[in-house]
């Protein structure tokens, strides 16, 4: 089973940060795939099993950047 969770990042104003993002994300056990939209500040975490949306806000906050809503 696949999983795919989008989360509103804020924050976020540069290429620089959208890497931060996809790098800190991507350290995450089973993930397997990360795409930043840096303009609307969506991420797609994308995984082969189940992914705790609790660790992908944990990894974007150590990052240095926020979780909307």
């Amino acid at each position: 089973m696949s999983t795919a969770i989008t989360v509103t990042v804020t924050g976020m104003t540069c290429g620089g940060c959208a890497n931060r993002v996809r790098d800190g994300i991507g350290r995450i056990d089973g993930v397997d795939g990360v795409t930043v939209d840096l303009p609307t500040g969506r991420v797609t975490v994308e995984a082969a099993g189940t992914i705790e949306r609790d660790a992908i806000v944990a990894a974007i906050d150590q990052a240095g950047y926020a979780v909307a809503g």
